[in-house]
């Protein structure tokens, strides 16, 4: 059999990926190496005590070489940036060049570099993965897809209920693992699209209508994210900082300010795709290819020993991710998905390993590491509190003005590190800040408006787990060739990006927050324990 793949990529100087290499490298030398750096820095490195870290780490010598050090990180972040969105060097060799320059140039020390790359998030990255290669190898992928979204035809009806119910569940479970689940459905039902329009023996692709597929999936499963704290590790921080202020919430109080975003979102999600990509795709029925998965699910009879095993994986993951990841961890129960198929023998151990994306994997571990280079170099709270000054000369110091300023930080933030590193990052710098505005709002509002901007890391592969998995997943089921490019999540992420911050601006700074209102009491207890001085460190302790 003949394939066919039209490009949809374009020309030009600016497609140079020699052009692009020189250009973050140049970049790198001159943030890192020439320009001097500001007073700000050297004095917030100061202040915070980061210098002492660093020279008891053995990394600096003394507060100038400390803030050298930050520098040279704000000089890799957007080196790092450029060659990810436009894959001057492959996305995965620019990963490890991350914890290449920390030892190189002594960034951090050499035991915690290799923390940062191999920790429990990307072991856990690994495991879904593999977890997504399984349910390819067994078939359990067509069973999802009929169960879904079999009973749907055409192309708006399942488009919308893709999107809303991805949405719906990313805010109650691991929004990874239903990534990992559900892209090789996308790619099974936009293979029965095009076989089923193709003349011949030949299979006639059409980018645009898997990258609507791939993409609709993983943005509905970002948005999910504001719905409830079991959404992400980033709204169970945020909570636990609130509680160390005296003001816990519990888990129906914040779904009361945030899930009646989540179905909304998921419309907006649909919309935008339709509207951005209905014209560019050829093949604008979807009936063929759910109809053809439906058909195959009927064929395949009722469920095997290898779908058995594969599923009954799938659920012991998923429970053990609910109720036991505060001693196993994330990636504990994710490695499961490489030992249960082979000792099982239902897929094969070279299958695991030649299926996985080690380019994406390898991308997002050198990601991590770039977050923490921001965080314990000091760099990241420079860039925070360097925002939050702007605000308050901007009169956006308090209230709805404050919330928008501290989202759209938050939301640019999450992009280049984990939604999680974000909120704990900002978290400490953001709540006494909402606290000292006086509004009785706080700082329950200045919380939220960081955790929810986390949910949106749609313009950077970087920026979550599942921009990774699906580009790592997301491979046409004939040729093996990936169905899309890291800069198609800056093409088509970014304006989707703006959109939601507008959503939440409206539906919750103006909506839920004025309806459902805030505790009495709220903004003045937590003023006690910060005019008292009390230490909140241990409320964001293993964060």
């Amino acid at each position: 059999m003949s394939h066919a793949i039209e490009s949809d990529g374009g020309g030009g100087i600016l497609a140079s990926k020699t052009l692009w290499l020189v250009v973050g490298v140049a970049i790198f030398i001159v943030v890192g190496f020439v320009l001097p750096t500001p007073e700000s820095l050297t004095q917030i490195i100061a202040e915070r005590g980061i210098d002492d870290k660093l020279i008891g780490w053995g990394v600096a010598e003394n507060l100038e070489d400390a803030a050298d050090k930050a520098m040279t990180v704000l000089g890799i972040i957007p080196m790092a940036v450029i060659f990810f969105a436009t894959e001057a060097i492959p996305i995965g060799l620019t990963g490890l060049m991350m914890p290449v320059l920390a030892y190189f140039l002594h960034l951090l020390p050499k035991g915690m570099i290799g923390k940062t790359f191999a920790g429990d998030a990307p072991l856990f990255l690994l495991g879904v993965l593999a977890m997504g290669v399984a349910v390819v190898d067994v078939g359990l992928h067509k069973r999802l897809a009929a169960w879904i979204l079999g009973w749907t035809r055409g192309f708006y009806l399942p488009i919308f209920v893709l999107c809303i119910s991805m949405a719906v569940i990313g805010s109650f479970i691991s929004a990874h693992a239903m990534c990992a689940f559900m892209t090789p459905v996308m790619m099974a039902v936009y293979f029965g699209v095009v076989q089923s329009n193709s003349p011949g023996n030949q299979t006639v692709h059409d980018p645009y209508l898997a990258k609507f597929l791939l993409f609709s999936l993983c943005f509905a499963l970002n948005v999910g994210g504001v719905g409830s704290p079991a959404a992400g590790g980033r709204n169970v921080i945020m909570m636990g900082y609130w509680q160390g202020y005296g003001v816990p919430m519990d888990f129906f109080t914040w779904m009361k300010y945030g899930f009646p975003m989540v179905p909304i979102l998921g419309v907006v999600v649909a919309v935008y795709m339709l509207l951005l990509f209905a014209r560019k795709i050829k093949n604008r029925d979807l009936t063929p290819g759910l109809t053809a998965i439906t058909e195959e699910n009927r064929k395949m009879g009722r469920m095997k020993y290898a779908e058995y095993v594969t599923f009954g994986m799938l659920v012991l993951i998923l429970l053990l991710w609910v109720f036991a990841s505060g001693t196993l961890g994330l990636g504990g129960p994710a490695l499961l998905a490489l030992l249960v198929p082979v000792i099982f023998g239902t897929t094969d151990w070279h299958k695991i390993l030649n299926g996985i994306s080690w380019d994406a994997w390898f991308m997002y571990c050198g990601a991590l590491t770039m977050g923490a280079l921001l965080k314990e170099s000091g760099a990241a709270v420079w860039l925070a509190q360097s925002v939050m000054g702007i605000l308050s000369h901007a009169g956006m110091s308090q209230g709805f003005g404050l919330w928008v300023g501290l989202s759209s930080f938050s939301g640019l933030m999450t992009n280049f590190m984990s939604d999680a590193g974000t909120t704990a990052l900002l978290g400490p710098i953001v709540i006494p800040m909402g606290i000292m505005s006086g509004v009785a709002a706080e700082p329950w509002a200045s919380g939220m408006a960081v955790a929810f901007a986390t949910s949106f890391a749609h313009f950077l592969i970087v920026g979550t787990p599942n921009n990774a998995i699906v580009y790592g997943l997301g491979t046409y089921p004939d040729t093996g060739e990936r169905a899309i490019k890291p800069i198609d999540f800056v093409k088509f992420g970014f304006l989707l990006w703006i959109i939601c911050m507008l959503v939440v601006w409206v539906l919750a700074f103006l909506g839920t927050f004025n309806i459902f209102g805030f505790p009495e009491g709220l903004l003045d207890t937590a003023r006690g324990v910060l005019q008292s001085g009390a230490e909140i460190g241990e409320a964001a302790a293993g964060h």
